[in-house]
């Protein structure tokens, strides 16, 4: 059923994790293309405090994604939600090997990663394919074996958790293939984040980019892997 009310209303997005780095500028540049923008983060103050900087209207929800009804909450608390960017993420193995690393900072990864992601995608898609139209952009990396990269051994669970993340990605498109919901993973490359800090490119960089995916037109492919050409990695 498509949603005749969408026309009266701004688009609405979500994104997780946007408390700081990439999930922050890209919550700024959709409020700045005129989005409702939801910014979720673990921490309600962090979230409240990054929403009001961003603008009146934008709105902070606390959200774990490791939660098992954190997500399902959230959805019931804000409403139709129109795009959704799943940005949360860790890395907590780099410098380890899959021989050696902890099993787990492996599962902590993965709980984050790959099944906080998976949570929210359950608690939101399906009321855009009901309403006819949605964006999923999933923020994956380089550091994958699917469309054309390679597993990184020296943060094995995070590259897993990533090369999993491409795999939900596929799924979830070929699920909500002729719904009008395009969901699609995306390359930022390496940027400057807690993650990563001694980078040189910045969030607000890469930010529009992620929005660009995340506002795709009606025609455009699903189930892709978008890369930031300039910040490949």
């Amino acid at each position: 059923m498509n949603d005749q009310n969408a026309a009266a209303r701004p688009r609405t997005a979500l994104i997780t994790g946007a408390n700081r780095g990439i999930g922050r500028a890209v919550a700024a540049e959709l409020y700045r293309r005129g989005l409702r923008v939801l910014v979720t983060a673990r921490d309600s103050h962090l979230a409240r405090e990054t929403a009001a900087a961003i603008g009146p209207g934008a709105e902070g929800y606390a959200l774990d994604v490791t939660d098992p009804s954190g997500p399902k909450q959230v959805a019931a608390e804000a409403g139709p939600v129109d795009v959704l960017v799943c940005n949360a993420g860790v890395l907590l193995d780099a410098g380890t090997d899959p021989l050696t690393v902890p099993m787990d900072l492996v599962d902590q990864t993965l709980q984050v990663n790959l099944l906080g992601t998976w949570r929210v995608a359950q608690a939101f898609v399906p009321g855009m394919t009901e309403r006819g139209w949605g964006r999923v952009v999933i923020v994956s990396s380089g550091t994958t074996a699917e469309f054309g990269g390679r597993l990184f051994p020296k943060t094995p669970g995070y590259s897993i958790s990533k090369s999993a993340l491409n795999g939900l990605t596929s799924m979830l498109a070929a699920q909500t293939a002729g719904t009008g919901v395009l969901v699609n993973a995306v390359n930022p490359g390496r940027i400057r984040t807690r993650m990563m800090p001694t980078q040189q490119r910045t969030p607000d960089e890469v930010a529009p980019f992620v929005a660009d995916a995340a506002t795709l037109p009606d025609d455009a492919p699903t189930g892709g892997f978008l890369t930031e050409q300039r910040g490949r990695g």
